[in-house]
């Protein structure tokens, strides 16, 4: 794992000026004046979207200026193990939305096998909880911040006659640790940021026998810059990424529905249309950021959508705006972006198994034996690398 790592920040360390940037503030390519600047240029709207749908045609394709990419090898896809899968009654996956069930099922087959009670860590409604206690008859704590998600999940419980139980707290508050215990197996799929940290910290702290988890949102951190965990991270030539950075390594898609992926692509367009009409009414070059906002939004008028982001910058739009000519501005920028985002993205991965490599060989370094692998298939979730651990 440490050569694996040692490679992959090369790597990154090597290329960094090819994704260490926001394409949102650039006006330009950075490497307009290059071969590889000239090619992008001359690359059609249709070839852009084959090549942000398919990340191994993307690869071969930049191969010329980026021959060493294609010596890095991700981690394996574990099959799933030769266990007969538990059917699904349909009353158990009633309120268990798209993809999530096949996800829970999945991760079941590939967490280590036990028969430790289970921590179930940023629990939600404790829907993988509930699978596992249901499929494996395994007893379950459900750790969770959200009264009402706490209450519903323990009705489901209960109403299933299930071994399974939730307890309400702040995995980030200091009295955390009490809920750790050495013998236990504490499982996570897509906890966020500081909240998968804070797990391997203080399970670390506590010796516990078995983690099974998932990271995701490597970005949602409460300090500005990332606090490398492993040593190795800690000395890396990359220096500290902050959290733009982060978001890199999640900014990866699976095939979504027409709509929310017509809904997306408009989002980026009118956001760019009014930064050009932002900095040109206003007389600026700096660009300025806009919260999140609901995706009704974007079902509407671009002129609704630019008065209500105005507002949130202060100042009014005139009423003759021609909102036609800087949508044609807005999406000249788009086009850029997607450019600069097909180089970028090239790095994703490796940036990605950088951070998760920096969490499992902090548990190596704290007496953990550990295993990295795909516990699922891209496809199926974008956020596929598993970190398994056991102390003896």
């Amino acid at each position: 794992m440490s050569e694996q790592f040692l490679q992959l920040d090369l790597l990154l360390s090597q290329y960094q000026q090819f994704w260490r940037f926001s394409p949102f503030h650039l006006t330009s390519l950075p490497w307009a004046d290059t071969k590889l600047g000239q090619h992008l240029q001359q690359i059609e709207p249709a070839e852009i979207e084959r090549l942000d749908q398919d990340e191994a045609y993307r690869r071969s394709y930049f191969s010329e200026f980026f021959p060493e990419l294609n010596q890095f090898s991700p981690f394996d896809l574990t099959q799933e193990k030769a266990t007969e899968q538990t059917a699904v009654p349909f009353w158990f996956s009633r309120d268990i939305k798209g993809r999530k069930l096949e996800q829970i099922q999945t991760f079941a087959l590939q967490m280590q096998q036990s028969d430790l009670p289970v921590l179930e860590w940023c629990a939600g409604k404790g829907h993988l909880g509930r699978w596992l206690s249901f499929s494996m008859q395994r007893k379950v704590t459900s750790l969770e911040w959200q009264p009402q998600l706490c209450s519903e999940g323990q009705q489901q419980a209960e109403k299933l006659k299930l071994s399974q139980g939730f307890v309400q707290a702040d995995v980030l508050s200091e009295d955390a640790a009490n809920h750790l215990k050495t013998e236990q197996q504490i499982v996570a799929l897509h906890a966020c940021g500081d909240l998968h940290i804070r797990l391997l910290q203080l399970a670390s702290q506590v010796g516990t026998e078995q983690l099974d988890i998932v990271p995701c949102c490597y970005h949602l951190i409460a300090k500005e810059q990332y606090q490398a965990l492993s040593s190795l991270a800690q000395q890396s030539t990359l220096g500290q990424l902050n959290r733009d950075e982060l978001k890199l390594a999640v900014q990866a898609q699976v095939t979504a529905g027409e709509r929310v992926t017509r809904l997306r692509q408009t989002e980026v367009l009118w956001r760019l249309a009014y930064q050009e009409l932002y900095q040109a009414l206003q007389k600026v070059t700096d660009y300025r950021p806009l919260s999140s906002v609901p995706k009704h939004w974007f079902s509407g008028e671009f002129s609704a959508f630019a008065q209500w982001a105005a507002s949130q910058h202060q100042w009014q739009i005139p009423v003759d705006t021609n909102w036609d000519y800087y949508l044609q501005l807005g999406q000249q920028r788009h086009l850029l972006v997607q450019k600069m985002q097909l180089v970028r993205s090239l790095f994703r991965p490796l940036l990605e198994q950088w951070l998760v490599l920096d969490r499992a060989i902090f548990l190596q370094q704290q007496g953990y034996q550990v295993q990295v692998k795909q516990f699922c298939d891209y496809q199926l979730t974008p956020r596929n690398l598993m970190i398994s651990a056991y102390k003896s």
